[in-house]
């Protein structure tokens, strides 16, 4: 096929919107750089009433609110998901890994849970702690700065607490509890087991003239049309924009491979235009690829060159290699205490208000790596059902209620907000055997060739989740619940999610000191090709039990430093 190939020569190209590119937009832009953002979804800004989801009522969905291409629902902000029309993926020796994938500008963090929690100084060293892996190359003192900065660009709520492993940051105002979590607070301190205020990058003050406030709609999966949760959009890119930065937009553009000259230094990417369907060269100074761990390790593999034969930065082999996902599993519980409550309107936001992070020593324990907990439940609107794991409440149900029409409505209502549940979030542990190739034999609609993914967990990743389920039980029967549904055992992995269902891949292109044993240096540039950087989470040596996004953006932000006082020196031309 022709290629077009563009006249404008560029500083950078960024490719992926999502925390990482979006990040890397903003810190280069300011810096008086030519960027060209590529991403693979249409343009998106939640303020626009044309695609605005937020406050809609269920009634105004055909299916009232519930899932038809979206995979969480009609309302929900995520373009895209684990399957898309015409870009499949496959699985190699019977094994599972659901890829998500969000396809719109600020990729997956306008729906996200917002759950900004720091990695600690334990975090970037586990290979020293357990023996299982490697250490990161860095410290939790060389990343502190940038989480500083994170924070009070972006804004998260929570609370001071000296924990030594859940490094504290600049906190706004964390929102006070809801029943449901008032009632796990008491249980869990029951048993021993430590609550505190959530971290969410949620502005429940206002911080700066260009976002609003949190309204306490509950409804941050949708987007926030006044901006007062994270998106990378809302907060990094229309700003940048708005300051005057140089950036040029190309979205519904996916991305094929990185070009590189006959001496394998990068000079731009090639692209297919979704809606003409022709290809597009654009060239650079530097290239940011930033698509997240799995479509960054895509590309790499798809740039194959006389100097890059298994792929761009592959040199070592690990390109895909230790691709590793948070775990999770959960239990829901009908708490009878709960039955007949008031109606108020108790939504918060768009997530927790308290979690418990890690707090027990795996050296007393049978497996590795923690987790910390999540609370769900409440008032939920009545469109998803009577509460979480409503159909396991048909017991009670059936011996209370009966007749049908207003009776049965009245009599259900009595259930309602009664259910509520735990979900653990853990660290696994990276396996060289746990990644994503080229598979030979498929190729996606635009005509380049796809993922398959090889992933099983390890023992250690379903004792934690055997562990998880005593915890689950020890606080429901603490608070009186009565649980739902059947205790996973070893058949079901304990109930462990599938591998990339939790939506925290990280792990594909690893940092390291060692060209042989990584794929690049301490500042996520390519040990191959020093004009190419990686700023999604494809750089993680391991995951934590934490969320990836900020320390996503903290490293973004690092990297984007490093590439202009590079580019000052003249040791990137």
């Amino acid at each position: 096929m022709q290629i077009k190939e563009a006249t404008e020569q560029f500083d950078v190209i960024i490719v992926g919107s999502g925390a990482g590119g979006g990040m890397a937009t903003k810190i280069l832009s300011e810096a008086g750089l030519n960027i060209a953002v590529i991403e693979a979804g249409p343009f998106f800004d939640p303020a626009d009433p044309k695609t605005r989801t937020q406050l809609k009522w269920p009634y105004e969905s055909p299916r009232r609110g519930a899932s038809s291409s979206r995979p969480f629902g009609d309302f929900d902000m995520a373009y895209g998901g684990w399957d898309i029309e015409g870009e499949p993926y496959t699985h190699k020796g019977g094994t599972k890994f659901d890829w998500f994938r969000s396809r719109m500008l600020g990729g997956r963090t306008n729906h996200w849970g917002r759950i900004s929690l720091r990695f600690g100084p334990k975090d970037f060293k586990r290979g020293s702690i357990d023996g299982l892996g490697e250490d990161w190359p860095i410290s939790y003192e060389d990343v502190k700065p940038y989480y500083d900065k994170v924070d009070k660009l972006i804004g998260v709520f929570g609370s001071k607490e000296n924990l030594p492993n859940d490094p504290d940051g600049f906190f706004l105002p964390a929102p006070k509890p809801r029943l449901h979590e008032l009632y796990y607070i008491k249980a869990a301190r029951k048993a021993n087991i430590p609550v505190y205020p959530s971290r969410l990058s949620i502005l429940t003050k206002r911080i700066n003239n260009d976002r609003g406030a949190c309204f306490y709609c509950g409804q941050c999966s949708r987007s926030c049309s006044v901006y007062a949760d994270f998106s990378s959009g809302s907060c990094l890119i229309f700003p940048a924009q708005k300051s005057g930065g140089q950036i040029r937009l190309y979205t519904d553009s996916m991305v094929r491979e990185v070009v590189t000259d006959p001496s394998g230094k990068a000079t731009g990417v090639v692209f297919i235009n979704k809606n003409d369907r022709k290809e597009y060269k654009l060239n650079a100074k530097v290239i940011v690829l930033a698509a997240s761990a799995c479509s960054t390790a895509r590309i790499l593999l798809n740039s194959k060159s006389k100097v890059h034969r298994d792929g761009l930065g592959n040199s070592s082999g690990l390109v895909g290699k230790y691709l590793h996902d948070s775990t999770g599993t959960s239990r829901a519980a009908f708490v009878p205490e709960l039955m007949n409550r008031k109606r108020y309107n108790e939504d918060g936001v768009g997530g927790m208000h308290v979690y418990t992070p890690w707090w027990l020593d795996n050296k007393k324990l049978n497996f590795p790596r923690g987790y910390h907990l999540e609370i769900w439940g409440g008032l939920w609107m009545p469109s998803y059902g009577i509460g979480f794991g409503a159909n396991g409440l048909n017991k009670f149900i059936g011996e209370q209620v009966g007749g049908y029409g207003n009776r049965l409505r009245d009599d259900i209502k009595k259930f309602y907000g009664a259910v509520m549940g735990v979900s653990m979030r853990g660290e696994s542990v990276p396996m060289e055997d746990n990644y994503c190739e080229i598979d030979p034999d498929t190729v996606d609609e635009w005509g380049i060739p796809v993922l398959r993914f090889h992933y099983n967990w390890t023992k250690y990743e379903k004792l934690q989740a055997k562990h998880s389920h005593e915890i689950f039980e020890e606080i429901f029967d603490s608070m009186g619940a009565q649980l739902l549904g059947n205790k996973p055992n070893s058949e079901s992995d304990y109930g462990l999610d599938a591998p990339g269902r939790i939506i925290h891949e990280v792990g594909t292109t690893r940092m390291g000191n060692d060209p042989k044993k990584s794929v690049t240096n301490k500042y996520q540039q390519l040990h191959d090709a020093d004009n190419v950087f990686i700023v999604d989470a494809g750089p993680f040596v391991s995951q934590a039990d934490k969320n990836p996004t900020w320390t996503i953006l903290a490293l973004s932000w690092r990297t984007c430093d490093y590439i202009i006082s590079e580019l000052k020196k003249q040791n990137i031309s």
